[in-house]
């Protein structure tokens, strides 16, 4: 490890739980710490925004336990503020609603005889081909087709792939589903579906997950990353809110931002983690060659459009997060059912998430978007529109990396070119164009970090 004379000095581009983990693994190795965050708060997508006396979380962020060194920092972290929550999520599907993930005893309830026969003929006739036919799908509706079958993915997947990004699954790439969906097989299929008529005996993935437990606080996921915060700060950590990078000279380590009092500052540390938008960091450089700056325009994120409700009513829905296949939005989630201190305590509060576009109507949230929103939330029986108190609106242009056919190539050049910089390393959601928990995310900083520690002994 670095020793305390030499004192490196290390910035962290954003303050997500990637960037704040890795800040904490920084100074543990002996580094100094500043974190640099445009926000006028700590969090990233894990963030919570208060209004009022109410925390409005960016979406649902909660906290596994899977990391058993990670949770172990983050419990003595957080202390006696952390809750623990059973998973309990939703799906509404077919006018009902079933424990998510969607089981298949559910599933097969749903769908008219006729049209079962044929998933199951069609999954067993894809499981088949599969064992004689080595070939790549070239998209996701292939890759989907591979798994499930072409019934299956015309009655469940197709339309809500569609409408969740905007893009058909023919224009997603195969590698999307290899990333987040299971692998099914038709023997799974039909295990699962005559096991389901013996629920005492068989003990499948999805009880498994039924009884899966999540950690929370009493204040939202915003007081997970606040602590964290507040540890780097003790350790000596620096973090710079508010804070608007203007470049940086990726071949001399130099850094030029303004601060939040708008003056301008120029850093020249040992080395640089980034965890902001990987197009974005490349963007700042003006030193990447015309082919690289083309190749990072070309990576795309999925804006998020997240509307915070505070409701009176004492409970909306029952659940700590429920999907929606056939609404304006896509899950809603309800703190208060995880703990979530609510005021005043007669209320409750919505996180009503969607993807959109910049500039469109679900990302302005003006009258009309609202009143569709509120639409189906009545028909859904949550809330009428004279329940709601307070209507919030928060937004984030780079919510989910978009895996589009094709995205491989420019990701690939962005990459190779940042491997010509070892102490850049760019990672995390954002920065690594990826989908981890939030586990994960930290694990993935602390990793980097401790890279870029060795790479800077080695100096």
């Amino acid at each position: 490890m670095t020793s305390d004379t030499k004192k490196q000095k290390v910035l962290i581009l954003g303050a997500g739980v990637c960037g704040l983990y890795a800040a904490l693994t920084a100074l543990r190795n002996g580094l100094n710490v500043t974190i640099i965050e445009k926000q006028p708060q700590v969090g990233g997508l894990a963030t919570g925004h208060q209004r009022g006396e109410n925390y409005y979380d960016m979406g649902v962020h909660m906290l596994h336990a899977f990391d058993k060194e990670i949770f172990k920092d983050i419990s003595s972290i957080m202390g006696q503020d952390r809750i623990e929550v059973p998973l309990d999520a939703r799906i509404r599907w077919h006018h009902n609603t079933y424990k998510y993930p969607l089981c298949f005893r559910d599933l097969i309830k749903e769908m008219p005889l006729g049209t079962l026969l044929r998933g199951v003929a069609g999954l067993l006739f894809a499981e088949f081909k599969r064992g004689i036919i080595s070939s790549e799908p070239a998209n996701a509706e292939e890759a989907l087709i591979a798994f499930y079958g072409k019934p299956l993915y015309r009655f469940f997947f197709e339309n809500f792939t569609h409408k969740y990004w905007g893009i058909h699954p023919r224009d997603i790439s195969a590698e999307f589903i290899k990333r987040k969906m299971p692998r099914l097989s038709a023997v799974d299929f039909i295990r699962k579906s005559v096991f389901s008529l013996f629920p005492k005996k068989v003990i499948t993935t999805e009880s498994s997950l039924d009884q899966e437990t999540l950690h929370y606080s009493q204040k939202g996921a915003y007081l997970m990353v606040k602590r964290l915060a507040d540890e780097v700060r003790r350790l000596g950590g620096e973090i710079e809110l508010e804070a608007e990078i203007t470049t940086i000279n990726i071949n001399e380590l130099c850094l030029e931002y303004f601060n939040t009092k708008q003056e301008a500052v120029t850093l020249k540390p040992d080395a640089i983690l980034s965890t902001i938008p990987i197009n974005s960091l490349v963007s700042l450089c003006p030193q990447a060659p015309s082919h690289v700056a083309e190749a990072a325009r070309e990576i795309r994120y999925k804006p998020i459009a997240v509307y915070g409700l505070l409701i009176n009513k004492t409970k909306a829905m029952d659940g700590l997060y429920t999907y929606f296949r056939n609404r304006i939005f896509h899950r809603v989630g309800e703190p208060k059912n995880a703990g979530m201190v609510i005021r005043p305590s007669s209320a409750t509060l919505l996180i009503v998430e969607t993807t959109c576009e910049v500039g469109d109507d679900k990302w302005n949230a003006e009258a009309e978007l609202k009143q569709r929103v509120i639409d189906d939330l009545q028909e859904e029986g949550i809330c009428d529109a004279e329940d709601i108190i307070e209507w919030h609106t928060f937004r984030n242009a780079h919510g989910y990396p978009v895996y589009a056919k094709g995205y491989e190539q420019p990701l690939e050049v962005v990459l190779e070119w940042m491997g010509q910089h070892p102490l850049l390393i760019s990672t995390g959601r954002q920065g690594g164009f990826t989908y981890p928990t939030m586990h994960k995310a930290m694990r993935m900083g602390a990793d980097s970090m401790n890279t870029l520690t060795r790479l800077i002994d080695g100096k």
